[in-house]
């Protein structure tokens, strides 16, 4: 069984997940304490099922977790019918109202001036790290659009961000729990600012929507934190897991850049090739069985996504980057209920970013090999040096 500690599994966990799966769908985890699904057919009956759910649970001590508790408690990725059939209509509600068809041009342009600042940096001394240029600002600054706050509070709701998603790893520090209740905290009083603001001035920006909507102010709050925190991790890690898996596979970066009408399947092949979500938990509301493996009312299974990925019963050579690859039946962005709201603008944040990319540095180059952040569930890098060659 993988080990979360082993700094050789989280550099490249894909072939323990292979082990794993040629030895059976599921498999109990002790170190996780949970279940954990490894074929594809099994992760997608735990993420269809109805007898699982996401149940939340406070964290405790309860006192010591009020706003981080607060965020989950009402927010619709921790709910299940029928508190998340009313969240998710009025959020997809909100999604539906042209937002995303309203940003698309606004996130090209902000792409190609990213890539411009990178290129410039390259230029000046001799490699850049397009993490900080590109993979980071761009999603950053269209939240910000979307949630009509000032571009400028930016980093500091990133680095908010950056200490809740912590809590989502396993075995973590007191000290980091500490700073994911205060970033929460901050986060909270934050939005509450925001939706008050709004409350007096609406604006063509999906907080003033939700306003109108039958959200509570704790449930609007959770939302446009959840918004933040879901679209910046994931089009981050996908934008800096996808350049350097593509970088690495040159062949693949030279396609890309020679047929850009490969870009729509491309995205959808970065997001199948290094999951930037490795697992999803669901707990038991009943007595459950997955691919032969019982779950007792209230355990918890999770779907490991990265496995999912690579299961070879459904992807032609898994462990091959394939830009081309058609069809592509990746469970990135989850699958059922709970499939991701906010996909279809982090497929327009990632295609603008690689279109600026492949266009305006066709001769791009790793400078260094990047380094893993050590974190298991969301998977990234800490920095991507690049140049050209």
């Amino acid at each position: 069984m993988f080990d979360l500690a082993d700094p050789a599994f989280l550099a490249n966990p894909y072939p323990y997940f292979a082990d794993l799966r040629e030895r059976g769908e599921v498999h109990r985890h002790d170190g996780l304490g949970i279940a954990v699904a490894v074929s594809h057919s099994a992760s997608a009956a735990v993420l269809r099922h109805r007898g699982l759910g996401r149940i939340w649970r406070d964290a405790l001590p309860v006192e010591r977790f009020a706003s981080f508790n607060l965020l989950h408690r009402n927010s619709l990725l921790e709910n299940e019918p029928p508190a998340h059939t009313r969240l998710r209509r009025v959020i997809a509600g909100a999604f539906g109202r042209g937002h995303v068809q309203r940003l698309r041009p606004m996130v090209a342009e902000l792409a190609d001036g990213m890539v411009d600042g990178l290129a410039a940096e390259i230029a000046e001394t001799g490699s850049a790290d397009l993490l900080a240029h590109l993979a980071q600002p761009l999603p950053v600054a269209v939240i910000a659009e979307l949630l009509g706050v000032p571009i400028k509070d930016g980093p500091r709701m990133v680095t908010l961000s950056n200490h809740i998603v912590k809590m989502y790893e396993y075995g973590l520090a007191e000290e980091k729990r500490d700073a994911a209740e205060a970033a929460s905290a901050e986060f909270v009083e934050y939005l509450r600012d925001v939706a008050k603001q709004r409350a007096n001035s609406p604006g063509d920006d999906i907080v003033s929507d939700l306003l109108r909507s039958e959200l509570t102010e704790d449930e609007l709050v959770a939302t446009a934190v959840l918004l933040l925190m879901a679209g910046h991790e994931a089009t981050v890690n996908v934008i800096g897991n996808g350049v350097n898996a593509l970088l690495t596979h040159r062949g693949q970066w030279e396609r890309l850049v020679a047929a850009p009408d490969l870009l729509d399947p491309c995205v959808e092949e970065l997001i199948r090739f290094d999951s930037p979500l490795q697992l999803f938990e669901r707990t038991a509301t009943t007595d459950v069985e997955i691919a032969g493996f019982r779950v007792a009312e209230g355990e918890k299974i999770g779907a490991l996504l990265g496995a999912a990925a690579r299961d070879p019963k459904v992807f032609d050579r898994p462990d091959t980057l394939d830009i081309g690859r058609t069809p592509n039946a990746h469970l990135g962005f989850g699958m059922g209920i709970h499939y991701c709201v906010g996909a279809p603008l982090a497929r327009v944040e990632i295609a603008a970013a690689l279109t600026a990319l492949t266009t305006k540095l066709p001769g791009l180059e790793l400078a260094e090999a990047p380094e893993q952040r050590p974190e298991f569930v969301i998977r990234g890098l800490r920095s991507l040096l690049v140049t050209t060659g």
